[in-house]
C-alpha cells in the first residue's frame, strides 16, 4: 500500500516538508510506502473550465498535474500539505488541486482517505485546513483526522521541529491513515465492496 504526500509548498524543503517527513516516518513504520510529490515553482495554471478531461481523462494543460494524476490510480491515500498564505492554502497548490480534482472526477479518488496538513508561523491555519478538506469530501473519500487539527507552526524548518505537539499530531495522523488502509483491505479481502452508485442527479438552483 501506498500513500502519496503532497508538498504544496514553493520550498521543496521548508516548514510543509518538515511536517510531510513526519507523517511519512510513521507510515514507514507501519509498513505503508509514501512518496512525497513536490508541486514545484513553475506557474500552475488554473482550471480554464474547458472540459477536454472528460474525453482524454487528463488535463488540457501539460504539467505537473497530469504527472501527478497518473500516480492517483495506484495510490492507495493521499496527504495535501500546505503553507498558509493569506489564511488560505498557497494558490500553487489550490490551482493544483483544482485541477486534479477536477480531471478525476470519474472516480479516482473515490473511497481512498485523505488528509490535509497545513503548516504557518502563527494564525490563519483552521481556514486554510477547512479549505483544503472541501476536496475530500465532495469526492466521497474518507477523511483521516488526529489528535487536534493537522497543523504545525514556526517560521523554519528548525522552528517547526520545536512544535512537539504539531509533530506528534503529525505522527499520529500517520499512524490513522495506516491503519485505515489496513481495513479497508481487509474488507476489501472479505468481499466488502464500495457502495453502489445511483445515477448523478444535477439540480440548478435558478431555472
Amino acid at each position: 500500500m501506498k500513500v502519496l504526500l503532497v508538498n504544496g509548498s514553493p520550498n521543496k524543503e521548508g516548514c510543509t516538508y518538515t511536517a510531510l517527513c513526519e507523517i511519512a516516518g510513521a507510515l514507514n513504520k507501519n509498513g505503508i510506502e509514501s512518496e512525497i510529490f513536490h508541486i514545484g515553482t513553475s506557474p500552475i495554471s488554473g482550471c480554464m473550465a474547458c472540459g477536454s478531461c472528460f474525453k482524454s481523462g487528463k488535463c488540457a494543460v501539460n504539467d505537473c498535474v497530469n504527472d501527478f494524476a497518473a500516480m492517483t490510480k495506484t495510490a492507495d491515500g493521499f496527504i495535501f500539505g500546505s503553507p498558509v498564505h493569506f489564511a488560505s492554502a498557497s494558490g500553487g497548490l489550490t490551482s493544483f488541486m483544482d485541477r486534479v480534482f477536477f480531471s478525476n472526477m470519474r472516480g479516482v479518488f473515490r473511497g481512498k482517505p485523505a488528509a490535509a496538513i497545513v503548516s504557518c508561523r502563527r494564525g490563519g491555519a483552521t481556514a486554510s485546513f477547512d479549505q483544503l478538506n472541501k476536496y475530500f469530501s465532495i469526492s466521497q473519500m474518507p477523511i483521516v483526522t488526529s489528535q487536534y487539527w493537522n497543523m504545525v507552526h514556526g517560521h523554519t524548518p528548525e522552528d517547526v521541529r520545536k512544535d512537539l505537539e504539531g509533530l506528534q499530531t503529525m505522527r499520529t495522523l500517520g499512524n490513522n491513515m495506516a491503519w485505515l488502509l489496513k481495513c479497508i483491505k481487509a474488507g476489501k479481502e472479505s468481499g466488502i465492496e464500495l457502495p453502489e452508485l445511483e445515477e448523478r442527479v444535477i439540480t440548478n438552483f435558478i431555472r
